[in-house]
């Protein structure tokens, strides 16, 4: 009884937090009523992912997890074009930055998608989809992801303020972008054509991208959030600056938590004792290409 009150809290934490991020990034924010179209955007994200927690916990299956993340991103983009429609028309750096997210968004969420449903299943479910208590703190998780990841273009999206055009940060950060995605899609096929040779079952990827760098496609995943961010420099002000946490998310999640510490681990435990799998870790960069790694 403790254990799920404790997880049903820690739901109720992290959903709170969420809105704590909207309130303060929204002080610029339009409104909708007595609602900040931030704040909005924080409670659809969360709602979303516990409406659709319900039939997955049903069915005790995470074959719809990423793509309902991917949705969620899309939706959020959908609610702030549908509220600027009605109010004016969007500046070109508000449609740029929308399609690159909904571009994003789509590629990444259907890849996912595609990959989960060829396995069968995410291992990291296996027994967490069993208890819906458990299974509950990753779907609110994803909605503070998908939030906290987004928050800087959602700042910029709901910004009553007069919109700053183009300029240089917008053009640092959008050549970040594009170079993020660039990696990011190559890493992505470059795995998925190494897995789909049979003569690869069970090996680790060392070729391609991934001989510059054991996690290129975290590093793209980095890479262009960070620029979304750096991209709106020109335009967040006071309290807005709270966006910054978007990329020192995004780098924690990928190396600490869920990401790089998890494929490390299973890595070692599958390949550990072959010296050539060692050789490949001690040699080739964590994450940056061609930086000395640090093993």
């Amino acid at each position: 009884m403790n254990s799920t009150v404790g997880r049903l809290a820690l739901c109720a934490g992290i959903g709170a937090f969420t809105i704590a991020l909207a309130w303060i990034g929204g002080q610029g924010s339009q409104s909708i009523g007595s609602f900040s179209l931030l704040m909005l955007c924080a409670l659809g994200a969360m709602s979303l992912q516990w409406l659709a927690f319900v039939p997955a916990a049903i069915l005790q299956t995470e074959r719809f997890y990423d793509l309902m993340g991917g949705l969620t991103y899309i939706g959020l983009i959908v609610l702030c074009g549908v509220w600027a429609t009605g109010t004016e028309s969007w500046s070109l750096r508000n449609i740029v930055i929308s399609a690159m997210v909904i571009l994003w968004a789509v590629r990444l969420s259907s890849f996912l998608f595609r990959r989960i449903h060829v396995a069968g299943k995410d291992g990291r479910f296996d027994e967490m989809k069993l208890v819906p208590t458990r299974f509950l703190i990753p779907w609110t998780l994803q909605g503070l992801w998908v939030f906290l990841t987004a928050l800087p273009v959602l700042i910029l999206l709901t910004d009553a303020g007069e919109p700053v055009s183009v300029g240089v940060w917008e053009v640092i950060g959008w050549s970040f972008w594009g170079t993020g995605w660039v990696i990011e899609v190559i890493a992505d096929r470059q795995k998925s054509a190494f897995n789909a040779n049979a003569e690869n079952k069970g090996r680790w990827i060392d070729t391609g991208l991934w001989a510059y760098s054991q996690h290129p496609n975290y590093f793209g995943e980095i890479l262009l959030w960070s620029g979304l961010c750096v991209s709106g420099f020109g335009q967040f002000e006071g309290a807005q600056w709270i966006a910054l946490l978007s990329p020192v998310f995004v780098y924690v999640l990928l190396t600490r938590i869920s990401g790089i510490s998890l494929l490390d681990a299973r890595g070692e435990l599958r390949w550990g004792a072959e010296e050539s799998y060692q050789r490949y870790r001690a040699s080739t960069p964590v994450l940056i290409p061609w930086r000395r790694g640090s093993r």
